[in-house]
């Protein structure tokens, strides 16, 4: 559906509300809400578009998370405090946050990205989240930052917190092993996103037939995915 700039602009209310944050400055939620493409089209106006403010907004909520994992995770050695953040601000799980603030519906959009679905793209959503991370950090410094992160990333941290130190692929080739299967296959489908935060998607085969699959910063970590995912299904079938 296709939304003019007006009632675009009417949802932003609603999304300051769902934050939890006011903006003082209200050019910075309009600029983190504004999409190169639209702003492409307007160019008479000298729009700016989210991508600065996207740059910001990846560094403050690696720092928020890191500051939080070496608090509350003091035994944990860096290996795994890496795991659990790179987890964490995985595309699919910003882009998923993104889906439930309904930052989709308050996006200013160009003609061509709207006509493409752009309001529900994973990698439009997630880049926005960052974006308005890095307006709050700018209109109201970390603590403010922090303050807007943290309740939406608490459940996805002690989800990662308590998979910490699971070896999921080791359990799924001693579940095969047990019940005279064949080991399982790993093969990366799918490499996204700029060289300093690549995307791997990797998917497990089984006897020939496809099963779980896993996405993660590194292709450690999306085979891990990859294998819990295709445990999970497996518990399921059993």
């Amino acid at each position: 559906m296709k939304l003019s700039a007006k009632i675009v602009q009417e949802n932003w209310q609603s999304l300051e509300e769902s934050l939890g944050y006011s903006f003082k400055k209200r050019s910075l939620l309009a600029e983190a809400l504004t999409h190169r493409s639209y702003a492409n089209e307007f160019q008479s106006e000298a729009l700016p578009d989210n991508e600065r403010l996207e740059f910001l907004g990846d560094a403050v909520l690696d720092l928020v998370i890191s500051q939080h994992l070496m608090e509350t995770l003091p035994e944990s050695h860096e290996g795994d405090l890496t795991r659990i953040r790179a987890e964490v601000v995985a595309l699919p799980s910003l882009a998923s946050l993104a889906s439930s603030l309904k930052i989709g519906s308050c996006l200013l959009l160009g003609r061509g990205e709207e006509s493409s679905g752009g309001r529900n793209k994973p990698s439009l959503l997630a880049d926005a989240l960052e974006s308005l991370f890095g307006a709050v950090f700018t209109d109201g410094g970390f603590e403010s930052a922090k303050s807007v992160i943290m309740p939406l990333f608490v459940p996805l941290l002690q989800q990662a917190a308590t998979d910490e130190g699971q070896d999921f692929k080791s359990r799924l080739q001693e579940l095969l092993q047990s019940t005279r299967r064949e080991l399982p296959v790993y093969t990366l489908i799918e490499t996204t996103g700029p060289a300093h935060e690549r995307l791997y998607r990797i998917d497990v085969q089984i006897d020939g037939c496809a099963y779980g699959s896993g996405q993660g910063r590194t292709k450690k970590s999306a085979e891990q995915a990859a294998a819990k995912a295709t445990l999970l299904l497996l518990d399921e079938n059993s």
